[in-house]
């Protein structure tokens, strides 16, 4: 299938970068120092979320904001420790699209965000992250403001994502979705196409847009 689109919102985590070893270290140093026994952490969706809405899962209203500053913290110190590195066809697929015709849309903060993106090397030009929203993937408002800040139609919007609260959030959007197996299998994505990461896929440039096709 050929997908037709005016813009490309990619996630950051598990799209277009890999940090789990850097978010499994630092998550896990958080969790003890917040005396969180491994049989809770492990019944909490950590993947796609916002840290704010993870750390009101787990702890008092009370001490969630100095509880989200010490994860970023962690997480961005971490950055150097070579736990963040591209995905297969990152690279080539996002020089391969004119700047203003994409975004990416992470749970992570901005600081954090940019700290990750800073170290492989892309530069998007816009970024849409937590700090930037009130409700965060499932709910649609992160992709429908890249959409806006990009100047496109959510339904000429393609979402790029690994994770099932991502895909949701792109579909409540009204974007056509692309799900990557990343970091879940096929059967746990619920997409218009799957596919293994971006180097699966081609994206030719149009004046009417950008044709996405999978690789032959």
């Amino acid at each position: 299938m050929t997908i037709h689109a005016q813009a490309l919102l990619f996630d950051n985590d598990g799209t277009l970068v890999s940090s789990l070893a850097s978010v499994d270290r630092c998550w896990t140093r958080w969790a003890t120092e917040y005396g969180i026994t491994a049989e809770e952490f492990a019944r909490i969706e950590l993947h796609g979320r916002p840290a704010a809405e993870i750390a009101a899962d787990l702890l008092p209203a009370e001490i969630v904001p100095q509880a989200v500053a010490r994860i970023e913290d962690l997480e961005v110190d971490d950055v150097p420790n070579g736990g963040v590195h591209l995905l297969p066809g990152t690279r080539g697929f996002l020089d391969s699209l004119p700047g203003d015709r994409w975004a990416v849309v992470t749970s992570a903060t901005r600081r954090l965000a940019e700290a990750r993106l800073d170290a492989v090397g892309i530069l998007p030009k816009t970024l849409v992250a937590a700090d930037d929203i009130t409700r965060g993937k499932p709910d649609p408002e992160p992709y429908l403001l890249a959409a806006r800040a990009l100047g496109v139609d959510p339904a000429h919007c393609v979402v790029f994502e690994d994770a099932p609260a991502g895909l949701a959030s792109g579909r409540a959007a009204g974007m056509t979705t692309v799900a990557l197996t990343t970091t879940h299998q096929a059967h746990q994505l619920r997409a218009d196409l799957v596919v293994e990461n971006l180097s699966a896929l081609s994206a030719l440039v149009t004046e009417q847009g950008v044709e996405i096709s999978p690789r032959a």
